[in-house]
């Protein structure tokens, strides 16, 4: 598949995630078979563009190519030029985010919430994309509700636009999270439209997937939080799409290097003092489907040092290879059980 002049490897894409895609993660994925990667969105607020956050989420330093960069904000102006501020630091591919569902960014009129205005949707558009030179891309939602999607207008507004792809959550903003994707929303939309169209929305496993593409037609798909803690997912949806066979659990020991790799990469990007704070999260979601993942969890989130971190990681996945070779997945009726207590 491509866009504009980047050709990708496959059509396994890593959806941006706010407090997640950053770059040792998006880098880690890519290694592990993504084809394509898009940091968690910028704001497109000039004064907060020199800020160390807005600093991190654009730093895109050693990544493989291509670098994108998703973009939020509800001011056409502004989003050109926050457009032409990425290109500059290195940006290839620019993403416009207008599916985040979350209160206090549609409460901004940005995200998903600017689905209630297609004319600003057409004027955002024509905008960025007349702002750059590199390829832009669009990231919606099915509608701002059940009784008012608009997907396909939408679709057809960027099409008209010069957008260059186009990424469907198959959600309204109302439905969050919740509920099952609209697969034939999707569907709908790449019927409509030239460009390409990938889907995403709970695609969890090579075999959804596989069902995924073969009843929306699009041309990748895109997974978002199943790849929170199991970055190898991407090449496990990629060796099923190409062959039909499933790959088996990772071995332990080959898990016990990549998060190894992951923090270390993970404390130099954020320093000793933040690093040890926000990698319990990604920590907190390589451990839970395993045996005494909770317990180690909760202990885990005591220590104070990158160094104890490291320690205690190790410790935990030495543990798990007394069980085998392999990751032992629990149970999923054990593992609800566990999350919903």
């Amino acid at each position: 598949m491509q866009i504009g002049p980047y050709l990708l490897r496959n059509n396994v894409f890593v959806a941006p995630m706010a407090g997640v895609t950053d770059r040792p993660f998006r880098q880690l994925c890519k290694q592990l078979g993504a084809g394509y990667a898009v940091s968690e969105m910028a704001a497109s607020n000039p004064r907060l563009w020199a800020s160390e956050k807005s600093a991190r989420r654009t730093d895109h330093a050693g990544e493989m190519e291509p670098k994108a960069v998703q973009i939020a904000g509800a001011d056409p102006r502004d989003l050109a030029d926050c457009a032409r501020f990425n290109v500059e630091r290195g940006a290839q591919i620019i993403d416009i985010n207008m599916g985040c569902p979350v209160k206090k960014v549609c409460n901004n009129w940005c995200g998903s919430a600017l689905l209630q205005h297609e004319d600003l949707v057409e004027r955002i558009l024509d905008a960025v994309v007349a702002a750059v030179d590199v390829p832009v891309t669009l990231k919606f939602r099915t509608g701002w509700d059940r009784a008012n999607r608009n997907a396909l207008t939408i679709a057809r507004i960027a099409e008209q636009a010069g957008i260059a792809m186009l990424t469907l959550h198959g959600r309204t903003r109302a439905d969050g999270y919740s509920g099952e994707a609209e697969y034939d929303t999707i569907a709908a939309v790449k019927a409509a439209v030239a460009i390409p169209v990938v889907a995403n929305g709970d695609i969890t496993t090579p075999e959804k997937a596989r069902h995924v593409l073969a009843v929306t037609g699009a041309d990748a798909v895109m997974i978002g939080r199943a790849a929170q803690g199991r970055p190898w997912i991407c090449r496990e949806v990629d060796h099923y799409l190409r062959t039909g066979a499933l790959l088996p659990p990772p071995l332990v020991a080959e898990v016990r290097a990549l998060m190894h790799e992951h923090l270390e990469a993970h404390y130099a990007f954020y320093g000793e003092f933040l690093g040890v704070r926000t990698a319990r999260k990604h920590i907190g979601w390589y451990v839970r489907e395993l045996e005494g993942g909770e317990e180690f969890r909760q202990r885990m989130n005591l220590l104070e040092s990158t160094a104890d971190q490291l320690h205690a990681v190790d410790a935990f996945f030495k543990m798990q290879e007394l069980r085998g070779e392999r990751l032992q997945y629990r149970p999923a009726s054990v593992l609800s059980d566990a999350m919903a207590a």
